[in-house]
């Protein structure tokens, strides 16, 4: 076992190497955490659900966008990428590089057996610090279920969406998307124990 105490990262030297980076890395109290690459249904959720949500609100003052824009968290340091969020207010940035939001009004996650854990509890906690923050949004890939948790007060209120005849909306926006739609494309996986 080493004894050699890790290096950890200032907020500043974690955004220098994370844009020099080819690969995107979450960084939390003085580390960075490489992220894994997504499959196929993930992408095909979050892309159904991105192009929905951005037609409904092209002539508003909200917008879509996917996981390429960074999140920070200024109550607890952590920098995350979503895999998506709905900005309604004029977007808020950590520096003039306009790459690290500091205020979106919405927050989609895609679960996968890798994140959902994090996802559900400990990422959630972080989100729960932003003020800007009045949905967290949990989509499953692997069969249809979107779980929504609107801030109301100091409480957050879940519904579920489990029925491709449901129609998901938001709440705090303008929109209502058909499931069949964001799972548009989407084959899941058989239940076993179910009858033919």
């Amino acid at each position: 076992m080493s004894t050699v105490p890790k290096k950890l990262l200032t907020p500043q030297e974690y955004l220098a190497r994370e844009r020099a980076a080819e690969f995107r890395s979450e960084y939390y109290a003085g580390e960075m955490f490489a992220m894994a690459g997504a499959s196929w249904e993930h992408n095909l959720v979050k892309d159904n659900l991105a192009r929905e949500a951005g037609q409904q609100l092209k002539d508003g003052p909200c917008t879509v966008v996917t996981s390429d824009l960074r999140v920070k968290i200024d109550a607890t340091g952590l920098y995350t990428y979503p895999d998506m969020v709905i900005v309604c207010d004029k977007p808020r940035f950590e520096d003039k590089v306009f790459d690290t939001l500091l205020n979106p009004r919405v927050v989609i996650e895609i679960l996968s057996d890798s994140t959902e854990k994090y996802d559900r509890g400990i990422k959630f906690s972080h989100y729960r610090k932003l003020a800007s923050v009045e949905a967290y949004v949990l989509v499953a890939q692997d069969r249809p279920l979107l779980e929504r948790y609107v801030r109301t007060g100091k409480k957050w209120v879940l519904t579920e969406f489990n029925d491709l005849s449901q129609v998901f909306d938001f709440e705090v926006i303008p929109v209502s998307i058909p499931l069949a739609e964001i799972y548009r494309g989407v084959e899941f996986p058989e239940i076993s124990g179910t009858a033919p």
